[in-house]
């Protein structure tokens, strides 16, 4: 674009929408399905980072996250779970055949099938998953009990090569749902361009906050 003058000049940026229309047609509702398992993708990755700097080498990077083991535990039980998740059978964004396509080595399958054991493992409701217990009694020397014992036994935590191997699985995934949004959102915008203004403007009105996250519309009374 060019001025009166003919110098070249920058178009001016498209302002974001204060508000939206709310659309609720498969198309949509397979977009909204498809940037919640990408929303989850980014929370393993963001555990995976955290817990890979909390399990680190000290030579390996600056290390932001104490190595605290129940800061541990509790980042590793929500990448298994947020992991999981996307997987599920519900909505089946994901299967186990879209595991093929990210081209990774070693057995990506079998690590799949652990982690999903490690998620019953870690948010069981009724085991606890961080140590094993067992009952001893103390013999005095006469070999007549003189008391009890409780003993635990640590079960190990995470180690970072499992860590790192599910931050890649993840974000190659990461990678195969964004193109899937590309596409759904394409599929959205055309059914949206099929419908007249007047269908348009009979959709209910979203307004959105200043960082764009949708928000009630105010009461009418």
């Amino acid at each position: 674009m060019t001025d009166s003058g003919g110098t070249p000049t920058e178009e001016a940026p498209v302002p974001a929408p204060s508000s939206v229309r709310s659309i609720d047609v498969p198309e949509s509702g397979e977009l909204a399905q498809l940037a919640s398992v990408f929303e989850d993708l980014q929370y393993v990755l963001r555990c995976c980072e955290h817990l890979v700097t909390a399990l680190g080498t000290p030579d390996s990077g600056p290390v932001r996250v104490d190595a605290d083991p129940a800061l541990v535990e509790a980042l590793w039980t929500g990448a298994l779970i947020g992991y999981v998740r996307c997987f599920s059978g519900r909505t089946k964004t994901l299967t186990t055949d879209d595991l093929a396509t990210l081209e990774l080595e070693g057995d990506v399958s079998g690590f799949h099938d652990m982690v999903t054991k490690l998620r019953d493992h870690y948010a069981s409701r009724h085991l606890n998953p961080r140590e094993s217990y067992s009952i001893g009694v103390a013999q005095a020397n006469d070999g007549a009990p003189q008391g009890v014992a409780i003993v635990s036994t640590p079960r190990p935590i995470v180690d970072e090569t499992t860590v790192r191997l599910l931050g890649r699985v993840a974000y190659g995934l990461s990678a195969l749902v964004d193109a899937k949004m590309a596409k759904a959102q394409n599929d959205v915008l055309g059914v949206a361009q099929g419908m007249s203004a007047t269908e348009l403007a009979k959709l209910p009105l979203v307004h959105l906050s200043e960082e764009g996250s949708p928000t009630e519309p105010p009461s009418l009374g």
